[in-house]
Protein backbone atom coordinates (compact mmCIF):
# COMPACT_ATOMS: atom_id res chain seq x y z
CA UNK A 1 0.00 0.00 0.00
CA UNK A 2 3.03 2.06 0.70
CA UNK A 3 4.61 1.75 -2.26
CA UNK A 4 1.27 2.89 -4.08
CA UNK A 5 1.18 6.09 -2.50
CA UNK A 6 5.02 7.10 -3.28
CA UNK A 7 3.81 6.51 -7.00
CA UNK A 8 0.68 8.55 -6.93
CA UNK A 9 2.53 11.06 -5.35
CA UNK A 10 5.76 10.84 -7.66
CA UNK A 11 2.68 11.57 -10.20
CA UNK A 12 1.83 14.98 -8.55
CA UNK A 13 5.34 16.14 -7.84
CA UNK A 14 6.43 15.74 -11.41
CA UNK A 15 3.84 17.66 -12.47
CA UNK A 16 4.30 20.67 -10.03
CA UNK A 17 7.54 20.59 -11.03
CA UNK A 18 7.59 21.31 -14.50
CA UNK A 19 4.91 23.84 -14.14
CA UNK A 20 6.06 25.67 -10.65
CA UNK A 21 9.47 26.10 -12.75
CA UNK A 22 9.35 27.83 -16.09
CA UNK A 23 11.41 30.54 -16.51
CA UNK A 24 15.32 30.68 -18.27
CA UNK A 25 17.28 29.48 -15.45
CA UNK A 26 21.29 30.67 -15.19
CA UNK A 27 22.37 27.19 -15.62
CA UNK A 28 21.16 24.36 -18.12
CA UNK A 29 23.84 21.52 -18.93
CA UNK A 30 23.36 18.00 -18.28
CA UNK A 31 25.16 17.17 -15.03
CA UNK A 32 25.99 13.57 -13.02
CA UNK A 33 23.71 11.06 -11.06
CA UNK A 34 23.18 13.64 -7.54
CA UNK A 35 20.69 15.24 -5.26
CA UNK A 36 19.90 18.64 -5.39
CA UNK A 37 22.25 20.87 -3.88
CA UNK A 38 20.33 21.89 -0.69
CA UNK A 39 19.85 17.86 0.62
CA UNK A 40 22.75 16.78 2.16
CA UNK A 41 23.44 14.37 5.24
CA UNK A 42 22.56 15.46 8.85
CA UNK A 43 19.83 17.66 7.52
CA UNK A 44 15.90 18.41 8.52
CA UNK A 45 13.28 17.79 6.21
CA UNK A 46 10.09 18.84 6.64
CA UNK A 47 7.60 16.52 9.11
CA UNK A 48 4.19 15.11 9.12
CA UNK A 49 1.61 15.77 8.39
CA UNK A 50 3.31 17.79 5.16
CA UNK A 51 5.23 15.42 2.90
CA UNK A 52 8.95 16.74 1.58
CA UNK A 53 10.20 15.97 -2.23
CA UNK A 54 13.57 14.60 -2.25
CA UNK A 55 14.95 16.08 -6.56
CA UNK A 56 18.48 15.70 -8.06
CA UNK A 57 20.31 15.00 -11.19
CA UNK A 58 20.31 12.55 -14.05
CA UNK A 59 22.79 12.11 -16.62
CA UNK A 60 20.10 11.44 -18.95
CA UNK A 61 16.53 11.43 -19.95
CA UNK A 62 14.58 8.10 -19.06
CA UNK A 63 16.71 6.50 -16.53
CA UNK A 64 15.04 4.82 -14.00
CA UNK A 65 15.81 5.76 -10.39
CA UNK A 66 15.10 3.71 -6.91
CA UNK A 67 14.35 5.78 -3.60
CA UNK A 68 14.94 3.90 -0.38
CA UNK A 69 14.55 5.26 3.06
CA UNK A 70 15.42 3.47 6.29
CA UNK A 71 12.16 1.98 7.70
CA UNK A 72 9.55 3.05 4.80
CA UNK A 73 10.20 1.22 1.78
CA UNK A 74 11.44 2.16 -1.89
CA UNK A 75 10.00 3.89 -5.02
CA UNK A 76 11.04 4.08 -8.62
CA UNK A 77 11.05 6.95 -10.84
CA UNK A 78 11.94 8.05 -14.30
CA UNK A 79 14.25 11.51 -14.89
CA UNK A 80 13.14 13.65 -17.02
CA UNK A 81 13.71 16.38 -19.01
CA UNK A 82 12.98 19.65 -16.44
CA UNK A 83 12.67 23.34 -16.66
CA UNK A 84 16.29 23.61 -16.67
CA UNK A 85 16.80 22.29 -21.00
CA UNK A 86 18.81 19.53 -21.63
CA UNK A 87 19.38 18.80 -17.63
CA UNK A 88 17.36 15.96 -17.12
CA UNK A 89 15.84 15.64 -13.08
CA UNK A 90 14.21 12.99 -11.01
CA UNK A 91 11.87 13.98 -8.14
CA UNK A 92 9.96 12.26 -5.67
CA UNK A 93 7.59 12.97 -2.57
CA UNK A 94 8.20 11.37 0.28
CA UNK A 95 4.80 10.16 2.40
CA UNK A 96 4.34 11.99 5.49
CA UNK A 97 7.14 11.07 8.43
CA UNK A 98 6.57 11.83 12.01
CA UNK A 99 9.55 12.94 14.09
CA UNK A 100 11.85 10.75 15.41
CA UNK A 101 15.22 8.49 14.99
CA UNK A 102 17.57 9.51 11.96
CA UNK A 103 17.15 8.01 8.64
CA UNK A 104 19.06 6.88 5.68
CA UNK A 105 17.98 7.63 2.00
CA UNK A 106 19.35 6.33 -0.79
CA UNK A 107 19.08 6.68 -4.75
CA UNK A 108 19.98 3.97 -7.41
CA UNK A 109 20.71 4.43 -10.94
CA UNK A 110 22.61 3.16 -13.40
CA UNK A 111 25.26 5.60 -12.57
CA UNK A 112 25.79 4.40 -8.88
CA UNK A 113 23.71 4.82 -5.55
CA UNK A 114 24.09 8.32 -3.84
CA UNK A 115 23.03 8.36 -0.12
CA UNK A 116 21.97 11.04 2.24
CA UNK A 117 22.65 9.79 6.35
CA UNK A 118 21.37 10.91 9.92
CA UNK A 119 18.37 12.70 7.99
CA UNK A 120 15.60 14.03 10.68
CA UNK A 121 12.41 15.11 10.33
CA UNK A 122 10.83 18.25 11.73
CA UNK A 123 10.07 21.64 11.53
CA UNK A 124 12.12 23.41 8.80
CA UNK A 125 12.40 27.44 8.75
CA UNK A 126 14.04 29.65 6.31
CA UNK A 127 16.10 33.19 7.75
CA UNK A 128 16.24 35.89 5.50
CA UNK A 129 16.91 39.30 5.11
CA UNK A 130 19.78 41.96 5.38
CA UNK A 131 22.66 42.23 7.38
CA UNK A 132 20.99 42.14 11.65
CA UNK A 133 20.25 38.29 10.05
CA UNK A 134 23.23 37.63 8.51
CA UNK A 135 24.95 39.20 11.79
CA UNK A 136 26.72 35.23 13.17
CA UNK A 137 26.23 34.01 17.13
CA UNK A 138 30.12 34.47 17.56
CA UNK A 139 29.75 38.85 16.52
CA UNK A 140 26.60 38.59 19.75
CA UNK A 141 26.52 39.19 23.30
CA UNK A 142 27.35 36.33 25.69
CA UNK A 143 28.83 34.43 22.24
CA UNK A 144 31.13 32.04 24.45
CA UNK A 145 28.37 31.18 26.65
CA UNK A 146 26.38 30.28 24.01
CA UNK A 147 28.49 28.35 21.78
CA UNK A 148 29.44 26.25 25.34
CA UNK A 149 25.03 25.43 25.20
CA UNK A 150 25.51 24.01 21.42
CA UNK A 151 26.13 19.95 22.50
CA UNK A 152 22.71 20.49 24.26
CA UNK A 153 20.87 21.23 20.68
CA UNK A 154 22.05 17.98 18.65
CA UNK A 155 18.57 18.58 16.75
CA UNK A 156 19.16 21.53 15.19
CA UNK A 157 20.41 21.39 11.92
CA UNK A 158 21.95 24.08 10.09
CA UNK A 159 22.39 25.25 6.47
CA UNK A 160 23.80 29.15 5.02
CA UNK A 161 23.41 29.84 1.77
CA UNK A 162 26.41 31.38 0.03
CA UNK A 163 25.70 34.93 -1.08
CA UNK A 164 25.26 35.64 -4.24
CA UNK A 165 22.77 37.40 -7.18
CA UNK A 166 21.25 36.38 -10.75
CA UNK A 167 19.66 38.42 -13.04
CA UNK A 168 17.23 35.21 -13.93
CA UNK A 169 15.33 32.95 -11.74
CA UNK A 170 17.49 29.70 -10.57
CA UNK A 171 16.31 26.27 -10.19
CA UNK A 172 19.07 25.28 -7.79
CA UNK A 173 21.43 27.39 -5.80
CA UNK A 174 24.49 28.62 -7.24
CA UNK A 175 26.73 28.25 -4.37
CA UNK A 176 26.76 27.05 -0.57
CA UNK A 177 28.22 28.77 1.89
CA UNK A 178 27.46 25.83 4.84
CA UNK A 179 26.30 22.43 3.94
CA UNK A 180 23.67 20.88 6.43
CA UNK A 181 25.66 20.40 9.99
CA UNK A 182 25.01 19.53 13.38
CA UNK A 183 25.73 22.22 16.05
CA UNK A 184 29.47 22.80 17.20
CA UNK A 185 31.62 26.00 17.82
CA UNK A 186 32.80 25.11 14.09
CA UNK A 187 29.71 25.12 12.70
CA UNK A 188 27.88 27.93 14.57
CA UNK A 189 30.49 29.75 15.90
CA UNK A 190 31.92 30.82 12.29
CA UNK A 191 33.73 33.78 10.86
CA UNK A 192 31.55 36.85 11.33
CA UNK A 193 29.16 37.81 8.72
CA UNK A 194 29.53 34.01 7.39
CA UNK A 195 27.61 31.42 9.96
CA UNK A 196 25.78 30.90 11.80
CA UNK A 197 23.45 33.51 11.95
CA UNK A 198 22.61 34.42 15.29
CA UNK A 199 19.02 35.38 15.33
CA UNK A 200 18.29 32.40 13.36
CA UNK A 201 19.97 29.86 15.62
CA UNK A 202 18.61 31.57 18.74
CA UNK A 203 15.07 31.60 17.22
CA UNK A 204 15.68 27.57 16.73
CA UNK A 205 17.03 27.06 19.88
CA UNK A 206 14.17 28.68 22.08
CA UNK A 207 11.31 26.63 19.24
CA UNK A 208 13.23 23.50 20.12
CA UNK A 209 13.46 23.88 23.60
CA UNK A 210 9.68 24.18 23.82
CA UNK A 211 8.69 21.55 20.75
CA UNK A 212 11.16 19.20 21.68
CA UNK A 213 11.77 17.70 18.19
CA UNK A 214 14.29 18.75 15.37
CA UNK A 215 14.34 22.21 13.65
CA UNK A 216 16.16 22.85 10.68
CA UNK A 217 17.64 26.21 10.00
CA UNK A 218 17.89 27.34 6.42
CA UNK A 219 20.23 30.81 6.95
CA UNK A 220 19.78 32.49 3.35
CA UNK A 221 20.18 36.61 4.17
CA UNK A 222 22.70 39.10 2.61
CA UNK A 223 23.88 42.22 4.41
CA UNK A 224 23.10 46.05 2.95
CA UNK A 225 19.83 44.83 0.62
CA UNK A 226 16.79 46.35 -0.04
CA UNK A 227 13.31 44.27 0.15
CA UNK A 228 12.82 45.02 -3.84
CA UNK A 229 16.08 42.52 -4.41
CA UNK A 230 14.28 39.40 -2.59
CA UNK A 231 11.36 39.64 -4.66
CA UNK A 232 10.00 38.38 -7.95
CA UNK A 233 9.33 40.90 -10.47
CA UNK A 234 5.43 40.00 -10.27
CA UNK A 235 5.36 41.53 -6.48
CA UNK A 236 7.42 44.80 -7.76
CA UNK A 237 4.90 45.22 -10.45
CA UNK A 238 1.88 45.07 -7.97
CA UNK A 239 3.32 47.87 -5.62
CA UNK A 240 4.68 49.87 -8.45
CA UNK A 241 8.12 49.73 -8.05
CA UNK A 242 9.65 50.48 -11.62
CA UNK A 243 13.20 51.79 -11.17
CA UNK A 244 15.22 49.90 -8.53
CA UNK A 245 18.29 51.80 -8.99
CA UNK A 246 22.23 50.67 -7.74
CA UNK A 247 24.03 47.29 -8.82
CA UNK A 248 24.07 44.08 -7.71
CA UNK A 249 23.10 42.59 -5.34
CA UNK A 250 20.21 44.86 -5.07
CA UNK A 251 18.94 45.24 -8.35
CA UNK A 252 15.16 43.55 -8.47
CA UNK A 253 14.64 40.57 -7.99
CA UNK A 254 18.25 39.38 -7.87
CA UNK A 255 18.49 37.65 -4.58
CA UNK A 256 15.11 36.53 -4.83
CA UNK A 257 16.27 34.86 -7.87
CA UNK A 258 19.58 33.20 -6.67
CA UNK A 259 19.23 32.91 -2.86
CA UNK A 260 15.24 31.65 -2.59
CA UNK A 261 13.59 30.45 -5.39
CA UNK A 262 15.84 27.43 -5.32
CA UNK A 263 13.78 26.07 -2.49
CA UNK A 264 10.66 26.26 -3.77
CA UNK A 265 10.57 22.29 -3.91
CA UNK A 266 11.25 21.84 -0.86
CA UNK A 267 8.64 21.59 1.62
CA UNK A 268 8.78 24.21 4.82
CA UNK A 269 7.20 25.13 8.10
CA UNK A 270 7.73 28.95 8.29
CA UNK A 271 10.06 31.90 7.45
CA UNK A 272 11.49 34.23 10.11
CA UNK A 273 12.97 37.91 8.25
CA UNK A 274 15.11 40.87 9.61
CA UNK A 275 15.30 43.64 6.88
CA UNK A 276 14.46 47.26 6.83
CA UNK A 277 17.05 49.30 7.17
CA UNK A 278 18.31 49.27 3.45
CA UNK A 279 14.51 50.79 2.89
CA UNK A 280 14.76 53.56 5.23
CA UNK A 281 15.35 56.87 3.69
CA UNK A 282 15.49 54.48 0.02
CA UNK A 283 13.04 56.48 -2.98
CA UNK A 284 11.04 53.33 -2.07
CA UNK A 285 10.20 53.26 1.92
CA UNK A 286 6.58 54.41 1.06
CA UNK A 287 6.17 51.83 -0.70
CA UNK A 288 7.52 49.27 1.52
CA UNK A 289 3.80 48.80 2.99
CA UNK A 290 3.04 47.23 0.20
CA UNK A 291 6.42 45.45 -0.92
CA UNK A 292 7.13 43.53 1.92
CA UNK A 293 2.74 42.35 2.73
CA UNK A 294 2.91 41.44 -0.88
CA UNK A 295 6.08 40.21 -0.98
CA UNK A 296 4.69 37.35 1.61
CA UNK A 297 1.80 37.03 -0.02
CA UNK A 298 4.16 35.60 -2.91
CA UNK A 299 6.57 33.85 -1.53
CA UNK A 300 3.88 31.64 0.31
CA UNK A 301 1.74 31.24 -3.14
CA UNK A 302 5.36 30.11 -4.51
CA UNK A 303 6.01 27.82 -2.26
CA UNK A 304 2.96 25.99 -2.26
CA UNK A 305 2.36 25.63 -5.57
CA UNK A 306 6.54 24.32 -5.63
CA UNK A 307 6.24 22.01 -3.54
CA UNK A 308 3.17 20.02 -4.71
CA UNK A 309 0.87 21.82 -2.28
CA UNK A 310 2.57 20.87 0.65
CA UNK A 311 3.74 23.53 2.42
CA UNK A 312 1.45 25.71 3.92
CA UNK A 313 -0.61 28.09 1.65
CA UNK A 314 -0.30 30.68 4.16
CA UNK A 315 2.83 29.34 6.03
CA UNK A 316 3.86 31.27 9.29
CA UNK A 317 6.42 34.53 8.76
CA UNK A 318 7.96 36.22 11.48
CA UNK A 319 10.10 39.43 11.44
CA UNK A 320 11.97 41.38 13.41
CA UNK A 321 10.46 45.24 13.95
CA UNK A 322 13.55 47.69 12.76
CA UNK A 323 15.81 48.20 16.44
CA UNK A 324 17.14 51.86 17.05
CA UNK A 325 20.69 53.08 15.20
CA UNK A 326 21.95 56.56 16.05
CA UNK A 327 22.58 57.92 19.52
CA UNK A 328 19.78 60.70 18.42
CA UNK A 329 16.75 61.43 19.82
CA UNK A 330 15.35 63.94 17.24
CA UNK A 331 15.29 62.13 14.39
CA UNK A 332 11.44 60.95 13.24
CA UNK A 333 11.81 59.61 9.91
CA UNK A 334 13.21 56.75 7.87
CA UNK A 335 13.25 53.90 10.63
CA UNK A 336 9.93 55.05 12.06
CA UNK A 337 8.21 54.99 8.75
CA UNK A 338 9.77 51.30 8.06
CA UNK A 339 8.61 49.81 11.58
CA UNK A 340 5.22 51.17 10.68
CA UNK A 341 5.12 49.63 7.10
CA UNK A 342 6.39 46.37 8.58
CA UNK A 343 2.79 46.08 10.13
CA UNK A 344 1.38 47.26 6.65
CA UNK A 345 0.27 51.09 9.08
CA UNK A 346 -1.98 48.89 11.30
CA UNK A 347 0.68 49.22 13.94
CA UNK A 348 0.83 45.51 15.08
CA UNK A 349 0.28 41.96 13.31
CA UNK A 350 -1.54 39.96 12.52
CA UNK A 351 -4.24 41.81 10.58
CA UNK A 352 -6.23 42.23 8.13
CA UNK A 353 -3.17 42.36 5.22
CA UNK A 354 -0.78 40.52 6.85
CA UNK A 355 -2.76 36.98 8.15
CA UNK A 356 -0.68 34.50 10.58
CA UNK A 357 2.75 36.70 10.64
CA UNK A 358 4.11 37.42 14.01
CA UNK A 359 7.34 39.95 15.32
CA UNK A 360 9.53 40.59 17.63
CA UNK A 361 9.43 44.65 18.72
CA UNK A 362 13.14 45.56 19.00
CA UNK A 363 12.81 49.49 19.34
CA UNK A 364 14.30 49.77 23.13
CA UNK A 365 17.34 47.60 22.01
CA UNK A 366 20.14 50.21 21.66
CA UNK A 367 24.08 49.20 21.37
CA UNK A 368 25.63 52.75 20.90
CA UNK A 369 28.75 50.94 21.49
CA UNK A 370 28.54 48.19 18.99
CA UNK A 371 31.58 47.45 17.41
CA UNK A 372 29.90 46.38 14.38
CA UNK A 373 28.30 49.79 14.31
CA UNK A 374 24.98 50.92 16.12
CA UNK A 375 22.37 49.79 13.25
CA UNK A 376 23.78 46.31 14.23
CA UNK A 377 23.03 45.63 17.96
CA UNK A 378 24.88 42.61 19.72
CA UNK A 379 21.30 41.69 21.73
CA UNK A 380 20.12 38.85 19.43
CA UNK A 381 18.96 36.84 22.50
CA UNK A 382 16.23 39.50 23.48
CA UNK A 383 15.26 39.62 19.78
CA UNK A 384 15.15 36.11 19.10
CA UNK A 385 12.78 35.45 22.57
CA UNK A 386 10.61 37.79 21.61
CA UNK A 387 10.46 36.67 18.31
CA UNK A 388 10.03 32.86 19.40
CA UNK A 389 7.38 33.53 21.79
CA UNK A 390 5.60 35.25 19.48
CA UNK A 391 5.88 32.33 17.10
CA UNK A 392 4.25 29.97 19.42
CA UNK A 393 1.13 31.89 20.04
CA UNK A 394 0.92 32.47 15.88
CA UNK A 395 2.72 29.67 14.03
CA UNK A 396 1.86 26.92 16.57
CA UNK A 397 -1.13 28.05 17.79
CA UNK A 398 -0.07 28.19 21.19
CA UNK A 399 -1.89 31.08 22.08
CA UNK A 400 -1.53 31.00 26.01
CA UNK A 401 1.92 32.81 24.72
CA UNK A 402 0.08 35.64 23.17
CA UNK A 403 -0.84 36.90 26.75
CA UNK A 404 2.75 38.14 26.24
CA UNK A 405 2.54 40.48 23.34
CA UNK A 406 3.42 43.91 23.98
CA UNK A 407 0.56 46.07 24.49
CA UNK A 408 -1.37 47.14 21.83
CA UNK A 409 -3.57 50.19 22.39
CA UNK A 410 -7.54 49.70 22.18
CA UNK A 411 -9.42 52.33 22.66
CA UNK A 412 -8.78 56.34 22.51
CA UNK A 413 -10.99 58.12 24.96
CA UNK A 414 -10.85 62.21 24.38
CA UNK A 415 -12.62 64.61 27.25
CA UNK A 416 -13.12 67.73 25.24
CA UNK A 417 -14.00 69.67 28.33
CA UNK A 418 -11.32 68.59 30.60
CA UNK A 419 -8.90 68.67 27.79
CA UNK A 420 -7.78 64.53 28.84
CA UNK A 421 -6.86 61.87 27.09
CA UNK A 422 -7.07 57.98 28.14
CA UNK A 423 -5.40 55.23 25.98
CA UNK A 424 -6.80 51.91 26.80
CA UNK A 425 -4.96 49.13 26.56
CA UNK A 426 -5.49 45.10 25.30
CA UNK A 427 -8.94 45.91 25.80
CA UNK A 428 -7.72 46.33 29.47
CA UNK A 429 -6.62 42.74 29.38
CA UNK A 430 -3.06 43.36 30.10
CA UNK A 431 -1.36 44.45 33.28
CA UNK A 432 1.02 47.27 32.42
CA UNK A 433 4.17 48.25 33.54
CA UNK A 434 5.38 52.06 32.80
CA UNK A 435 8.68 52.35 32.91
CA UNK A 436 8.65 56.45 31.27
CA UNK A 437 6.35 59.25 31.48
CA UNK A 438 7.77 60.21 27.59
CA UNK A 439 7.45 59.04 24.37
CA UNK A 440 4.00 60.40 23.53
CA UNK A 441 3.44 63.35 20.99
CA UNK A 442 0.24 65.05 20.08
CA UNK A 443 -0.86 67.58 17.48
CA UNK A 444 -3.82 69.18 17.46
CA UNK A 445 -5.63 71.43 14.57
CA UNK A 446 -8.28 74.03 14.47
CA UNK A 447 -11.63 73.36 14.31
CA UNK A 448 -12.15 74.97 10.82
CA UNK A 449 -9.95 73.15 9.48
CA UNK A 450 -10.89 69.76 10.38
CA UNK A 451 -11.17 68.75 6.11
CA UNK A 452 -7.61 69.90 5.41
CA UNK A 453 -6.64 65.94 6.15
CA UNK A 454 -3.48 66.61 4.11
CA UNK A 455 -2.42 68.87 6.69
CA UNK A 456 -3.06 66.40 9.58
CA UNK A 457 -1.24 63.70 7.70
CA UNK A 458 1.59 65.69 6.27
CA UNK A 459 2.02 68.77 7.73
CA UNK A 460 1.17 68.66 11.02
CA UNK A 461 3.53 70.09 14.33
CA UNK A 462 3.91 67.68 17.03
CA UNK A 463 4.11 68.31 20.61
CA UNK A 464 5.52 66.44 23.49
CA UNK A 465 2.66 65.09 25.51
CA UNK A 466 3.76 63.63 29.15
CA UNK A 467 2.43 61.32 30.77
CA UNK A 468 -0.39 62.23 33.56
CA UNK A 469 -1.13 59.23 34.95
CA UNK A 470 -1.57 55.64 34.39
CA UNK A 471 -3.40 52.62 36.18
CA UNK A 472 -2.78 48.70 34.96
CA UNK A 473 -4.53 48.88 31.91
CA UNK A 474 -4.56 52.44 30.45
CA UNK A 475 -2.66 56.18 30.42
CA UNK A 476 -3.61 59.47 30.63
CA UNK A 477 -2.24 62.87 29.54
CA UNK A 478 -3.60 66.80 29.94
CA UNK A 479 -3.33 68.76 26.95
CA UNK A 480 -4.48 71.91 27.96
CA UNK A 481 -1.16 73.82 27.65
CA UNK A 482 -0.13 72.57 24.48
CA UNK A 483 -3.75 72.90 22.48
CA UNK A 484 -3.93 76.48 24.15
CA UNK A 485 -7.32 77.68 22.61
CA UNK A 486 -8.88 74.07 23.68
CA UNK A 487 -12.34 75.37 22.46
CA UNK A 488 -10.90 76.22 18.87
CA UNK A 489 -8.97 73.44 19.08
CA UNK A 490 -9.00 69.28 18.94
CA UNK A 491 -6.82 67.02 18.62
CA UNK A 492 -5.80 65.64 15.11
CA UNK A 493 -3.43 62.55 16.35
CA UNK A 494 -1.31 60.99 18.23
CA UNK A 495 1.69 59.27 17.75
CA UNK A 496 4.15 57.24 20.06
CA UNK A 497 7.71 56.25 20.36
CA UNK A 498 7.99 57.70 16.76
CA UNK A 499 12.16 57.98 16.83
CA UNK A 500 14.98 56.05 15.14
CA UNK A 501 15.89 55.78 18.76
CA UNK A 502 13.32 56.43 20.95
CA UNK A 503 14.25 55.28 24.49
CA UNK A 504 17.32 53.87 26.61
CA UNK A 505 17.88 50.12 26.58
CA UNK A 506 14.80 48.71 27.94
CA UNK A 507 13.46 51.85 28.77
CA UNK A 508 10.26 53.13 26.43
CA UNK A 509 7.38 53.71 28.36
CA UNK A 510 5.11 51.05 27.92
CA UNK A 511 5.47 47.18 28.37
CA UNK A 512 3.41 44.32 29.35
CA UNK A 513 4.19 43.58 33.22
CA UNK A 514 4.06 40.09 32.95
CA UNK A 515 6.73 39.66 30.11
CA UNK A 516 8.53 42.78 30.19
CA UNK A 517 7.65 43.18 26.44
CA UNK A 518 7.42 46.38 24.59
CA UNK A 519 4.31 47.68 23.05
CA UNK A 520 5.31 48.63 19.76
CA UNK A 521 5.14 52.63 17.91
CA UNK A 522 1.78 53.72 16.52
CA UNK A 523 0.65 56.84 14.97
CA UNK A 524 -3.29 57.87 14.99
CA UNK A 525 -4.86 60.43 13.03
CA UNK A 526 -7.73 60.63 15.00
CA UNK A 527 -9.23 63.18 11.92
CA UNK A 528 -9.06 60.69 9.44
CA UNK A 529 -9.75 57.14 11.63
CA UNK A 530 -12.13 57.15 13.98
CA UNK A 531 -12.20 53.60 14.66
CA UNK A 532 -11.61 52.79 18.46
CA UNK A 533 -12.23 56.84 18.96
CA UNK A 534 -14.62 58.01 21.58
CA UNK A 535 -15.22 61.68 21.61
CA UNK A 536 -16.55 62.73 25.14
CA UNK A 537 -17.89 66.42 25.09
Amino acid sequence: MERTVWIVLLVVIKVSALTAHTAGEGTSAAKPFSFASYYGNHMVLQKAPQRTTIWGYAAKEGETITLSISGKGQVNTTSFNGPMATTPVWSVQLPAIDAGVPYSITATSSEGSIGLTDVLFGDVWICSGQSNMQFTLSMAFNATEEEADLPNYPNIRVFTVALGGSPVEEYDLLNISQPWSVPSTATIGGPDWSYFSGVCWLYGKYLSSHLKYPIGLIASSYGGTRVEAWSAPNVLKKCGVSDVSGVNPNSASVLWNAMMRPFLNMTIYGAIWYQGEANALSPTMNQYNCTFPAMIEDWRDKFHQGSGGQTDPVFPFGFVQLAPWRNNDTITTGFTDIRWHQTADYGYVPNDKMNNTFMAVAMDLPDFTSPYTSIHPRDKQDVSMRLCTAGLAVAYNQIEYSKFNGPIPSLFTIWVADSTIQIDYDNKQTVLDIRSTTGFEVSCITLDKRSALVEVSENITWFPLPMASHDDTSVTFNYSQICLQPKDMMVSALRYAWRESPCPLKQCAVYNKESGYPAPPFVKYIIEDKSNVKIVK
